[in-house]
């Protein structure tokens, strides 16, 4: 069985990754929707489906993107009462990120219990967004990212559980 330490750092990698996706979708978002700008000014012909394709990805390039921001603490929290706790009372501190780490997991393996039916009748259908003759896109593709980025989510909540019940923190 890999060493816990090997499992973590291959989950970072995989989190990593998800991250540059993320980022190299939003640089496309930003090339097409300059072509489309470009198009509509100088030619008179925008570039069909943006829209379509820019409603996929950013909520693609969201969940791609939260797996990275959790795992540097990055994620958007009030930290006051927390902090103080850490300095005052951390068993109490510590206790209470667990439990919001916990949560966490399970708001996520919610979402993927109920995206995963989605998912596959996306494929199984061919659902697609567009109008035929115009401009169709395959919605699987975004859903399939949508997936990946909520179970490295999910397994980087479980990491920083299983981190701070064997440490008692969770290192940046």
């Amino acid at each position: 069985m890999p060493k816990p330490s090997v499992l973590l750092r291959g989950l970072n990698l995989a989190t990593q990754g998800a991250n540059i996706v993320g980022t190299l979708l939003i640089v496309g978002l930003v090339v097409i929707i300059c072509t489309d700008v470009l198009g509509r000014n100088l030619f008179g012909a925008p570039l069909p489906g943006v829209p379509e394709m820019i409603s996929l990805s950013i909520v693609a390039i969201v969940f791609l993107q939260v797996p990275q921001a959790l795992k540097a603490n990055r994620l958007t929290r009030s930290d006051g009462i927390i902090l103080n706790l850490h300095n005052s009372a951390p068993r109490v501190a510590n206790a209470i990120e667990i439990i919001f780490d916990l949560l966490g997991f399970l708001v996520i393996a919610t979402i993927l219990y109920a995206h995963w039916p989605i998912l596959m009748k996306a494929i199984e259908r061919q659902e697609y967004v567009g109008s035929v003759g115009n401009f169709t896109m395959p919605t699987w593709p975004a859903k399939t990212m949508i997936l990946i980025g909520a179970v490295l989510l999910a397994l980087q909540f479980m990491s920083r559980v299983l981190q701070r019940l064997l440490k008692g923190n969770v290192d940046d």
